[in-house]
């Protein structure tokens, strides 16, 4: 099992702040996920061959087009307004947002 010091390194590393119950409930979480990886690294994958898709080809080598058409979903001006106002913070037609800088 991981260690509450380790929870909490990880806890700092993704700038978030755990309550201890939550440390507990990590703890036990995360140490479960990595008995599963460990349990992964236990099947045997001699004589199998790697797959990974570096370029848009399928099985055959042939290309595989892997995008859809765009297409424009016009909107009722009605439904632009729901959405608008729906939004925690707006003004008039804009959504505010906290700024990130």
């Amino acid at each position: 099992m991981i260690s509450k010091d380790q929870v909490h390194h990880i806890a700092k590393l993704a700038r978030i702040s755990l309550t201890k119950e939550e440390e507990e409930k990590f703890q036990k979480e995360l140490s479960l996920i990595l008995d599963y990886v460990g349990k992964l690294k236990e099947v045997k994958v001699e004589g199998v061959n790697p797959f990974f898709q570096s370029s848009c080809q399928n099985f055959n080598g042939e290309p595989q087009v892997l995008v859809r058409e765009d297409k424009v979903n016009e909107q009722t001006s009605e439904t632009k307004e729901k959405l608008i106002e729906s939004a925690p913070d707006h003004e008039k037609r804009y959504l505010k947002v906290k700024p990130i800088f």
